[in-house]
């Protein structure tokens, strides 16, 4: 490799993609043009990145394996900041274990760090953890030491163990400031201010307050508490967990009793509270019933649901109190909110992947919010981007996929 690759290469190590471009710029050779396709994505200009990093990759051929992994990882990076979670992922798999065959265990442990932060997006917490099982423990450049550090807070956030993510977060950023670029920097101070936002509300007694992260892990922790979820759509006590995301009819139902607890709650305010109903008749008598029934059935272990004269009680089997776990902002797609409040720029099927929904559901959701001038777009068709300014003190953790038991 001749001196001026060398320095291009340093430059961007570095976080210089001018210094590099500097001496790549006006040449066409595959080294060349993988720096300037790294280069500009540094810059921001992702689509000539990517365009830049294949010719690449086309260039070097498959004399050069090693050359060719190097651009695919890259190309991932890109894809991942450009939230296009649809990217073949079994291309960075082997590309991660041409990397590994060939003993370049810097890039193959970049090459790991980008799964787990894919995996992270689409919920995938199981997976994440598995690939950090596997992670290489040697020294890394402060860079990669930091963007490391930061996947094992984001899993460590995602578990609501905030005490993991503090310390992971803590080791990032004294990675980015040994690293020195700005960037860095504030992407861990970024993912750092989430363990300072308040993650969730308590309604216990007909009162709220707001809880931090480790407030909400205590409480899910504890065996005094009967907890209904509404951050998961569960309800837990313990290490008890029933998941009900897929009834919301019960779901609701047994929020409405856990708000009210230890009172009764009456048939008429369960009719409107889950079924809508503005009049009650003997058919919607009847289907509470029905409803009221299967909601005994799920919740068996944990608490019993007694008739009253006007409606029905909640009464936990050995929890001292109900309350409810309440998302910190409750609203209509409040979770594809969450997931825009990064700053970055989405696509609807990225949406739709991290959200486990189909992308018509997430185009409609998209288009109510942006009528509601909550999100705004840029580019047509399938190059077309949602993005929205980020909430203050709007913390993702509690919202971002993670399934119930997790898979």
């Amino acid at each position: 490799m001749d001196s001026l690759i060398t320095a291009a290469g340093r430059a961007l190590a570095a976080g210089d993609p001018f210094g590099a471009l500097n001496r790549v710029a006006l040449r066409e050779d595959a080294p060349a043009l993988a720096l300037r396709g790294i280069a500009m994505a540094q810059l921001g200009d992702l689509d000539r990145a990517k365009v830049l990093l294949r010719r690449a990759g086309q260039a070097f051929g498959p004399r050069e394996p090693l050359a060719q992994a190097r651009c695919v990882v890259a190309e991932a990076e890109i894809a991942l900041v450009s939230r296009d979670l649809g990217w073949p992922a079994k291309e960075l798999d082997a590309a991660r274990a041409t990397l590994e065959a060939h003993g370049d265990r810097l890039n193959a442990a970049h090459a790991r760090t980008i799964e787990m932060r894919r995996l992270l997006l689409i919920g995938r917490l199981g997976e994440a953890e598995r690939l950090l099982s596997g992670f290489d423990e040697g020294p890394l450049p402060p860079a990669l030491d930091a963007a490391r550090a930061l996947a094992v807070g984001g899993i460590a956030l995602r578990r609501l163990q905030a005490g993991p993510a503090r310390e992971a977060f803590a080791r990032a950023a004294a990675a980015a400031q040994r690293a020195g670029i700005p960037a860095l920097a504030a992407e861990v101070e970024a993912a750092s201010r989430i363990l300072e936002a308040p993650a969730a509300r308590l309604i216990a007694g007909g009162e709220e307050r707001t809880l931090m992260l480790d407030a909400v892990a205590a409480l899910l922790a504890s065996e005094d508490s009967l907890v209904v979820d509404a951050c998961r759509n569960a309800v837990r006590e313990a290490g008890a967990i029933v998941p009900l995301a897929t009834r919301p009819v019960l779901f609701a139902l047994a929020r409405a009793l856990a708000e009210a607890w230890p009172a009764d709650v009456s048939r008429e305010a369960l009719l409107a509270r889950a079924f809508r109903a503005k009049e009650a008749d003997e058919s919607h008598r009847a289907r509470l019933r029905v409803e009221i029934g299967r909601l005994r059935a799920e919740l068996h272990g944990l608490a019993a649901i007694n008739a009253t004269r006007d409606g029905f009680a909640l009464a936990p089997h050995r929890a001292a109190t109900v309350v409810v776990l309440a998302q910190p902002l409750e609203e209509a797609h409040a979770d594809v909110l969450a997931l825009l409040a990064d700053g970055e720029a989405w696509s609807s099927s990225a949406l739709a992947l991290a959200l486990g929904t189909s992308q018509r559901n997430m185009q409609r959701a998209l288009e109510a919010l942006a009528r509601a001038g909550k999100v705004q777009s840029f580019g047509k068709a399938r190059a077309r981007r949602w993005l929205t300014p980020p909430v203050p003190g709007f913390p993702t953790s509690l919202l971002l996929p993670a399934p119930l038991p997790d898979g």
